[in-house]
C-alpha cells in the first residue's frame, strides 16, 4: 500500500516548525488548505533530510534506479536492503529507519515504475521481473560485493523471499513482512474481496487503489489495524498524490495477482537456504497471518515473529519493534557467522 509515514501521522510538525518564522506559517497553512499533497511532499523532504538519508540514482543500462541511502557499507552488520509494498515507495521505511542504528548502513530502493525508477512495461512489473530488475540494481550499485540482508514486505515480500531463492550467494540472510506470494490457508478480507471482484468483473473497485477519499479511508482501515484519525485535508493529500499514479497501480496489480505472480514465493520457497526471519501482523485483515504458518512448515528453521495488536503495515504501526527484531536477528547471524564469510569471486 501507499505509505501513510510519519509525514501524515505528524504532519502537523511541520506546520509547528515553521510557526516562528515570519510568513512561513501563513504559506504553510495555505498549502494545507490548498494543496496539502505539496505540503506533504514537503515534510518527506524534510523527514529524509532529518534521518540522514540521500536520494541517489544509478543505471542499468537505459534503466534508472532510485533509491536513498545512509551510512556505509562494511560495517559490523550487513547492509540493509528494503523493498517496500505495491503503490508505496522508498520513504515508506522512515518509521523503521528511525529506530536503526544511526551507523548501520541502509538502502531503500523504489521498486519497478514506482517513485523515481524507471516505467517501462509488464514484463518488469511481474515478481520474476521485479527480482531481475532488483538484482541489475545490486549490481549497479556494489551492493553485491559482500553478503548483504534483505528485507521485504507485502509485494516486496514477494519479491524478496524469490530474489533469496535466485541468488542466495548474495544474501547473509532475509526478513519477509507479511509477503504476498503464498496460498494462505485461512482468507483474509482482501482476499476475499479479490475473489468477489474476480466473480463480478468489476476490475475498478480494487481496494488498494483508492479513488475517492471514502475509498481510501477503507483502505487505511484495511490496511492498518488502529484507526489513524487523520485530517480531512491530510486524506485529501494523500489521494491527490495517489490518483496520477493509479493507472499504473492497476497494471502493475494485475501482473502480481496474474498466474505467474500470485504463488511466486510459494513455489520458491524451497530454495531459499539463508537465514529467515518472518515478522507478521496478528490482525492483518491484507494477508492473513497464517501465512506464516506456511512458511515455518517449509522452512522450519525460520524464525517467526507475530505481532499483537497490528496489521498489514507493520513498519508503520511497530515500527521500534520491527527494527528491534531485524538488528537482533542481523547480530544474532553475526554471532553464527552467516555474514563474516565474503562471497568468492
Amino acid at each position: 500500500m501507499k505509505s501513510c509515514t510519519t509525514m501524515e501521522l505528524n504532519a502537523a510538525k511541520m506546520i509547528i516548525l515553521v510557526s516562528g518564522i515570519g510568513v512561513l506559517p501563513f504559506v504553510a497553512f495555505a498549502a494545507f488548505l490548498i494543496c496539502p499533497g505539496a505540503l506533504l511532499k514537503a515534510y518527506n523532504w524534510y523527514l529524509r533530510r532529518s534521518l540522514g538519508l540521500v536520494v541517489r540514482y544509478s543505471r542499468s543500462g537505459s534503466y534508472r534506479f532510485c533509491y536513498s541511502s545512509r551510512g556505509s557499507p562494511g560495517g559490523a552488520t550487513p547492509s540493509l536492503l528494503l523493498l517496500h509494498g505495491f503503490s508505496a515507495n522508498k520513504d515508506m521505511w522512515f518509521p523503521i529507519i528511525k529506530h536503526l542504528p544511526r551507523n548501520q548502513h541502509v538502502v531503500c530502493v523504489d521498486m519497478p515504475g514506482h517513485g523515481g525508477t524507471s516505467r517501462t512495461g509488464t514484463e518488469d512489473y511481474s515478481i520474476h521481473g521485479q527480482v531481475a530488475r532488483i538484482h541489475q540494481f545490486v549490481r549497479s550499485i556494489g551492493l553485491d560485493k559482500r553478503p548483504f540482508h534483505l528485507v521485504g514486505t507485502s509485494m516486496g515480500g514477494n519479491v524478496a523471499g524469490v530474489y533469496a531463492a535466485r541468488h542466495p550467494a548474495d544474501l547473509s540472510g532475509v526478513t519477509l513482512m507479511c509477503p504476498a506470494g503464498l496460498v494462505y490457508p485461512t482468507d483474509s478480507e482482501f482476499i476475499t474481496h479479490l475473489k468477489e471482484l474476480k466473480d463480478t468483473l468489476n476490475e475498478d473497485a480494487i481496494a488498494l487503489i483508492p479513488t475517492t477519499l471514502q475509498d481510501l479511508k477503507n483502505m487505511l482501515r484495511l490496511c492498518c489495524h488502529k484507526p489513524l484519525n487523520l485530517h480531512r485535508q491530510i486524506l485529501q493529500g494523500l489521494l491527490d498524490n495517489r490518483i496520477p499514479d493509479n493507472g499504473f497501480y492497476k497494471e502493475v496489480f494485475m501482473e502480481i495477482v496474474g498466474e505467474k505472480s500470485i504463488h511466486a514465493l510459494q513455489e520458491s520457497l524451497h530454495l531459499i537456504t539463508a537465514p529467515l526471519q518472518v515478522i507478521w501482523g496478528k490482525e492483518d485483515l491484507v494477508l492473513d497471518v497464517s501465512g506464516a504458518a506456511v512458511l515455518q512448515a517449509a522452512l522450519p528453521s525460520c524464525q517467526v515473529e507475530l505481532l499483537d495488536n497490528c496489521g498489514h503495515t507493520v513498519g508503520l504501526e511497530r515500527p521500534r519493534k520491527s527494527a528491534k527484531l531485524i538488528m537482533d536477528f542481523l547480530s544474532a547471524q553475526k554471532i553464527n557467522g552467516g555474514d563474516d564469510v565474503k562471497k568468492q569471486s
